[in-house]
Parts: structure tokens; C-alpha cells; sequence
């Protein structure tokens, strides 16, 4: 198992090994020792799945605020999306910036998001599959999140989307830009 850094500390891509032959292949997908020492301590309660059905979908970008906040463990496994991850800590020296990553059933690859980002996905073909594991229960009562297209943060859609509107969630149409969201994220050193 190997730990990728990005350009925001805490967030990593995870790429775990695959071993294949005739019948197909096998990997360990989370393994709490392994994950220890790439630092990564997180005890995970609650597995999630979503299914989207057409390509373009985008799913946030959500949070939960303290003290509910979640760490997440996310992968593709059928289809491929784009995942973006925007740092929204206040006083971080990457506040309001964001890393992407490709997930697919083909390159098998994780995306561990440490408390205190905004998360969302971008579908790229249709029928997808996309789990995450948290850190912590799910309460509807903390949700908050910031527009996919907020100018402050200027994800660079341009490539993906070649002007064509994402499909979106009624709730996720109306989400605020960063600097107007209700998240309570400190960063701490």
C-alpha cells in the first residue's frame, strides 16, 4: 500500500496492490495496520455507497460542521469520476484551495479527505459506483456545502464539462460560495 501526498496537507491518494491472474484479481482495500503506518489513524463507523446513473452528475461539494465533522475514505468502484476536495479550515495556508483526483474501477485508487474539507464528485461515464467510509455517524443537522462553481475556489471545469451544465441535486443548486458557507473548521498545526 502506498500514500500519494497533494498539494493540501492531509489529503492522499492511496493506491493499494493488485495482485491478478486467469480468474480475475484481488486487493485489500482498507487494512487498519497499513493504514497506521502510512498515518493515517482514523477509526471508520459508517460505510457509505452512492449510484449515479449518467455521466456529468455532480454529488457536492458537502461537509459536515463540527463536532460532527467526517474524515473520508473514498473510491470508484464501477465507472470513473472526477473527485475534488477544497480545503475549508480556516487559517489554513490552503484555505478556499482545491485538489482533484481520478478514481475508476480500472486504476483502483483511494482518496483519503481529513476532517475540515468540502467534497464532492464529478461523474465521467455513466453507472457509477462510488464508496466512501467516515470517520463519523451522519448528521443531517451539520450539512453545509459550497457550489461546484464558486469563482474563489476556481475548479477548472473547462476540459470536463465543455459547457455543459452539470446534473445537480435541488439541495446542491442552492449552496452558498465559500466565503458565505457556515463551516466552523479551525486549522490546527
Amino acid at each position: 500500500m502506498k500514500r500519494i501526498d497533494t498539494d493540501i496537507n492531509g489529503v492522499y491518494i492511496i493506491e493499494s496492490d493488485c495482485f491478478g491472474d486467469n480468474r480475475g484479481w484481488f486487493m485489500e482495500t482498507y487494512n487498519e495496520e497499513k493504514f497506521h503506518e502510512l498515518g493515517i489513524e482514523n477509526i471508520f463507523v459508517q460505510d457509505n455507497l452512492s449510484y449515479s446513473t449518467q455521466k456529468n452528475t455532480f454529488r457536492g461539494l458537502h461537509y459536515q460542521k463540527e463536532p460532527y465533522s467526517q474524515a473520508k475514505l473514498v473510491r470508484c468502484i464501477k465507472g470513473k469520476i472526477l473527485d475534488v476536495v477544497v480545503d475549508i479550515r480556516k487559517g489554513s495556508p490552503t484555505y478556499g484551495k482545491y485538489v482533484t483526483c481520478e478514481l475508476s474501477e480500472e486504476n483502483k485508487r483511494m482518496f483519503f479527505i481529513p476532517r475540515g474539507m468540502a467534497h464532492g464528485f464529478l461523474t465521467l461515464t455513466d453507472e457509477v459506483l462510488f464508496q466512501y467510509k467516515c470517520d463519523n455517524f451522519y448528521n443531517k443537522e451539520s450539512e453545509g456545502g459550497i457550489r461546484y462553481d464558486d469563482s474563489t475556489v476556481n475548479i477548472d471545469w473547462k476540459g470536463l464539462l465543455n459547457g455543459i451544465e452539470p446534473i445537480l441535486s435541488e439541495k446542491d443548486k442552492v449552496l452558498p460560495n465559500i466565503e458565505d458557507c457556515n463551516a466552523n473548521f479551525e486549522f490546527k498545526r
